[in-house]
């Protein structure tokens, strides 16, 4: 298995050329994943334990509670319940991550017909959804009554769309034609 050192120097010689770095910093580069998946209704604790635990069996770590920012009387909703979970992935569990992401959960996906390109935005972070989370290995499929979706966002160094779709591109983010 690669080590993080040479897929940057792989991503660096692939990119080199046509930017013109002369420095691998100026290389843009993987900062971090962030998997986000909301639980909806506060109040179902069985729910989010459900959430939180196959998340963490994704990841490979524990899943952080995310709570309302404000409170809303017509959802019964107060500010702080636990209404989605986030782990945030650097390094190596990073790149397994994206690796299994790319390897084997994606081309498990109903009719895919490849990612949409759109998800960049302007300072070069990517984000899609996905809208279950069975396609990966780790989820058991007898447990398909609390499907769930997830969003997974690719923040990246990269300063324009361009270097972003190019770096992700070598990455093996399958897009679109």
């Amino acid at each position: 298995m690669e080590t993080i050192k040479e897929k940057q120097n792989k991503t660096f010689n692939a990119l080199k050329d046509q930017f013109g770095y002369k420095n691998h910093l100026a290389a843009p580069r993987l900062v971090k994943v962030v998997v986000n998946s909301g639980t909806g209704s506060a109040k179902d604790k069985n729910r989010n334990e459900v959430v939180s635990g196959r998340l963490a069996k994704i990841t490979g770590q524990k899943a952080a509670p995310r709570g309302a920012k404000k409170s809303i009387a017509n959802f019964k909703l107060r500010e702080g319940d636990v209404i989605g979970f986030s782990a945030t992935l650097r390094g190596a569990r990073m790149y397994s991550f994206l690796d299994k992401l790319i390897n084997i959960a994606i081309p498990r996906m109903r009719d895919f017909k490849g990612l949409e390109i759109k998800g960049i935005d302007e300072i070069g972070n990517y984000t899609f959804g996905l809208k279950e989370h069975t396609i990966f290995p780790e989820t058991s499929d007898e447990d398909l009554k609390d499907v769930f979706g997830m969003s997974i966002t690719l923040v990246t160094t990269a300063k324009t769309k361009k270097e972003a779709e190019v770096l992700l591109k070598h990455l093996g983010i399958p897009f679109k034609k």
